[in-house]
Parts: C-alpha cells; structure tokens; sequence
C-alpha cells in the first residue's frame, strides 16, 4: 500500500467553512495529501463568510474536485486514502451519508471511507438539533464515524476567534494522529492543568 498520508476534506454549505479552509492549511503544513471537495452550496458560505471563490482553496489542497464528479478516484475503495474530513458538516450531508444515499462525489467518499473501514470526521455546524439530527448522529456513530461539532474551548482562554478554530481543527486531526501546533493542551501548554 502507499506510505502517503492522504486526507479527504470535504467542504459543505454550513456555516463555518473557517474550518475546512484551516484543515487544509494545516494538513498542507504537516505534508498531508489533501483531496478536497467543495459543494455548491459551500461555494455560497464560501463568499458570504470569507469573501472567496473555491478557487481560492486549491492552492492548500494537492487536488480538488468537482461535487458531482463521482468518477473521481476517492469515489472508489480502491484508492488509498487514510480517512475524511468534513468541514463544516451540514445537516443534509449528514444524512445522505447515514442513509447510503449517495447523491454527490461529498456522500458517495463519505461511504467509500465508512465501507472500507477508514477514519470519517463530521464537524457537523448546525443547531439546535432535533430528535432526527440526534438519531442521524447515532446511526453514524454506530456505523464508524466521529461526530465532531467545532464546539468552543474556553479553557485555553482564547484571545481571538482564530485560536478557536485551531483548537477545534487541531483536535480533529488528533484523531488522525496528526500533530499540529494548533492545539493548546491541557496539562502540557496550559499550566492551570499540570500537576507537576
């Protein structure tokens, strides 16, 4: 198999494409191949929250693809990947990828990754969730997959928006075991939590 660590990141229409923008960077910065989609409707939050074209991203990512390209070489379990990232996750691509209904090239990688057994991370953006958004969850979980909203960690006692989302996208990639300088670590950089 290849020795290459290649991540999929995936960014949807949420609120909160910071995220995937961030996760590219930093996975550019740690050597990691990046094969990135972006759906239309990310396209618009695109514009709306950063100001940029998805264009803009393909200089962080290794190669990018188009949302309905579904004979991309990541729409097949033949093709090595270590795992995918989503971010931000929406509601709607959610649950595509729990009900097996595998409408664009985001949904139909999201189940490659899950089918073959490989690390798929949700930073689902959306809230307050309902009982369907819960159960969705769930089943998702059940079925192999990290639910990780990019929720605030107040304890690093951030000084700006940016040290937040590092914080959450540094904590993603921990679970690819990709070490970053993004994260600020309890009981290792933050004093408040040694016991030395």
């Amino acid at each position: 198999m290849n020795s290459v660590r290649r991540i999929i990141v995936a960014v949807t229409g949420a609120s909160g494409v910071v995220y995937g923008k961030r996760c590219l960077e930093a996975l550019r910065a740690a050597e990691v191949e990046t094969h990135l989609v972006v759906s239309k409707a990310a396209e618009m939050t695109l514009s709306y929250e950063l100001g940029l074209k998805a264009a803009d991203l393909d200089p962080l990512a290794s190669c990018r693809y188009a949302a309905g390209d579904i004979g991309a070489p990541i729409a097949s379990g033949s093709f090595p990947i270590d795992g995918m990232i989503i971010a931000p996750c929406s509601v709607k691509t959610m649950s595509e990828i729990a009900t097996g209904v595998t409408t664009s090239l985001i949904s139909r990688a999201a189940d490659v990754v899950l089918k073959e057994r490989k690390r798929l991370v949700l930073m689902v953006r959306e809230t307050p969730f309902h009982l369907g958004h819960l159960r969705t969850m769930t089943s998702l979980t059940e079925m192999g997959a990290v639910i990780a909203p990019p929720l605030p960690s107040f304890y690093i006692e951030p000084k700006s928006v940016d040290e937040l989302v590092d914080q959450s996208v540094g904590r993603v990639l921990d679970l690819f075991n990709i070490d970053t300088p993004l994260v600020r670590r309890w009981g290792v950089d933050l004093e408040k939590g040694s016991r030395r």
